[in-house]
This record gives structure tokens, C-alpha cells and sequence, in this order.
């Protein structure tokens, strides 16, 4: 559990003195001959309770039965201040309780201090963005292909359709944030576009109305009037906004692997320009660009949470992270002190 540099020393007096006066060497047999443990875990549960045994000398604390939940605490948070990671803390507090509990079995405690002791939070990773060249780099490269492949004579017209299809969806899945099955699921009766807005159907079945933005609105009228007809099959395209080239509803492979093809194309010329772009780029990726920017330029966090449809503000706050990211680095890049 102790951070590299904070770890007790081994093998010296004053080691074997910090074993018997904390019982280490019992529960070590312990651990070994009754829990059966094996010897990487061992080892790790002996680690731990050795930096505890350490701190709590270093406190004026000279027995495990001296040991509190405030001394615990005190510990906790000074491994935090070096860097501990929360699956770490996680494994130490299993490896305290387990202790502590030994030594109550034992009778050499009345009381177990780690009783009150919470598990700690495992931190949500955050979510990869794109900065705002990265997307844009994507979507103007995106559109230049469909522009190209309308162009070619000799080109299918439903791999042109195929081809502003995908520039609609991308601009889309950017201007409004949507997760990937809200994309796929969306029915032309949800566009409202005169307003700049459409209806989606999130988790739960739950409905919202979410903007749609200039130009996505724009990307969607050109496709919906010149080349969604191409692609349209009757029976099977029920209205469905975004359409395979057999006229059914894309799929969410589909969806992603459109996702992979643009990025693919955009990476070569953005890398040169010295912006290169996530390969692990998802459709969620945009969904996260979306709420990041938004955030970012000013946005109020309530309006970010009711436009991606989080029924939970905590799920939104996440984004405030990233952004906070963000702005470190921009201070680590360019203040003189950083």
C-alpha cells in the first residue's frame, strides 16, 4: 500500500523490533497456515501493515492496541498525498482489516479500528475528448469525401448517399451529443429542424428534446432531401433517419464503423498538421467532445445534464474534471512558475 519511496525498509534491528512489537511475524503464520494465502498476497498484506506499523512509530504509537481509527486515517491520507492509487488503498484496507481482525481473534486488541474505515471510491476514469481541431478535422474531411464521391461519375448513388449519410451522422452525433443507439434510433417524425431540434429516446426509455445546431441541421437537410431517397426502401426503412445501404436501420456496428472510417481518413493530414487524433476515437468519443466544449466555452452544467440525458448531475460532473484537466495543463504550458 505504500507509494514507492514511502515503503518500510527490511532486515534491519529496527525492522525485526517493528515486527515483534506489531505481531507481524504471527500474522504472517497466520496468513500463510490458516488463510492459506499465497505468497505474492502474503507479502503484499505484510507490506502494508509494516508502513502502517512505521507510521504509527513515527506518531509516538508503539503497539498495535494503540493503534485508532484517527491514527488509521492520518495514514490513509498520507499515502494519498503520494500518489496512491484508489485499487491500492482498496488492497491496504483489506489488508488492515484482515490484520486487525487477527489480533482481535487473538485477544491482543478489544476494539477493531478498522470498523469505521470506508473503501475507498475507485475513481472513474475520464473520458477521452477530442479538442476542437481534432473534431473539426474530422467533419471537414468527412464532407470533402461525400463531396468528391458526388462528384465521380463512375461512383454508385447509394455510396453517395452512404457517403453524406455518414457526414450528417458525425455532425449530428458532435452538434447534439448523442449516444450511439439515440443516433441509430432517431425517426424523421423526431426532427423538428425548422427550430433546430429533435426528440430522442435515451436509457429508460426516457424522452428529451436535445438541440441539433446550425450546421448539423444544415448536413441533415441535404441528406434527407438529395440522398436519403437512395438509400430508402419501402417497408423496410420506417422512417429511420440514418439508413444502411439495404434501407434498414444502421446498426450500432455500422454506426461505429463509420465512426473508424473517418477517423482513419482524417488522421493522415491532421497528424502533418500537427493535431493527430485518438485511433481508439469512438462514436462516444464525440459524445464526450460534446459536453466537454460545451463546458468549457461557459455552458451551465444543469443545461449540459438535461441536453445528454443524465438522470444523475454526478454523471455530468465527471465532465467538469476533464475540463479542470484542461486547464492545467494550459497552466503547466504556459505560466512562468508552472
Amino acid at each position: 500500500m505504500s507509494p514507492r519511496g514511502v515503503g518500510p525498509k527490511v532486515h534491519t534491528p529496527e525492522d525485526v523490533a517493528r515486527d515483534d512489537a506489531f505481531l507481524l511475524g504471527p500474522f504472517e503464520e497466520f496468513l500463510c497456515f490458516e488463510r492459506t494465502l499465497s505468497g505474492r498476497t502474503v507479502s503484499s498484506y505484510l507490506h502494508d501493515c509494516r508502513g502502517l506499523a512505521d507510521f504509527a512509530l513515527s506518531r509516538g504509537v508503539s503497539r498495535p492496541d494503540m493503534v485508532d481509527y484517527t491514527l488509521l486515517q492520518e495514514w490513509m491520507s498520507e499515502l494519498a498525498s503520494h500518489g496512491l492509487t484508489a485499487a491500492s488503498a482498496a488492497r491496504g484496507r483489506s489488508a488492515l482489516r484482515t490484520y486487525f481482525a487477527f489480533l482481535l481473534q487473538e485477544a491482543h486488541i478489544t476494539q477493531d479500528p478498522t470498523e469505521q474505515l470506508e473503501a475507498p471510491r475507485r475513481g472513474r476514469p475520464l473520458p477521452a475528448v477530442l479538442n476542437v481541431e481534432q473534431v473539426s478535422r474530422i467533419l471537414v474531411r468527412c464532407e470533402a469525401r461525400a463531396r468528391c464521391l458526388e462528384r465521380n461519375s463512375e461512383c454508385h448513388a447509394r455510396q453517395k448517399a452512404a457517403a453524406w449519410r455518414d457526414a450528417a451522422m458525425l455532425e449530428v452525433l458532435y452538434g447534439s451529443g448523442l449516444r450511439i443507439s439515440e443516433l441509430t434510433g432517431l425517426r424523421i417524425r423526431d426532427l423538428h429542424l425548422d427550430d433546430g431540434l429533435a426528440q430522442v429516446r435515451g436509457k429508460g426509455g426516457r424522452a428529451r428534446i436535445v438541440p441539433v445546431g446550425g450546421r448539423a441541421t444544415r448536413m441533415l437537410l441535404r441528406y434527407l432531401g438529395d440522398w436519403r431517397p437512395s438509400l430508402e426502401r419501402p417497408r423496410v426503412s420506417k422512417g429511420v433517419v440514418f439508413l444502411n445501404q439495404r434501407g434498414g436501420e444502421l446498426s450500432r456496428t455500422g454506426a461505429w464503423n463509420v465512426v473508424k472510417s473517418a477517423v482513419r481518413l482524417a488522421e493522415p493530414k491532421a497528424a502533418k498538421l500537427g493535431i493527430p487524433i485518438l485511433t481508439e476515437t469512438t462514436p462516444h468519443t464525440f459524445r464526450h467532445s460534446f459536453a466537454t466544449h460545451l463546458l468549457k466555452g461557459g455552458a451551465d452544467l444543469v443545461a449540459v445534464q438535461e441536453m445528454l440525458g443524465h438522470a444523475d448531475i454526478g454523471t455530468t460532473q465527471i465532465y467538469t474534471h476533464v475540463d479542470r484537466t484542461y486547464l492545467q495543463e494550459e497552466h503547466r504550458r504556459y505560466h512562468p512558475r508552472a
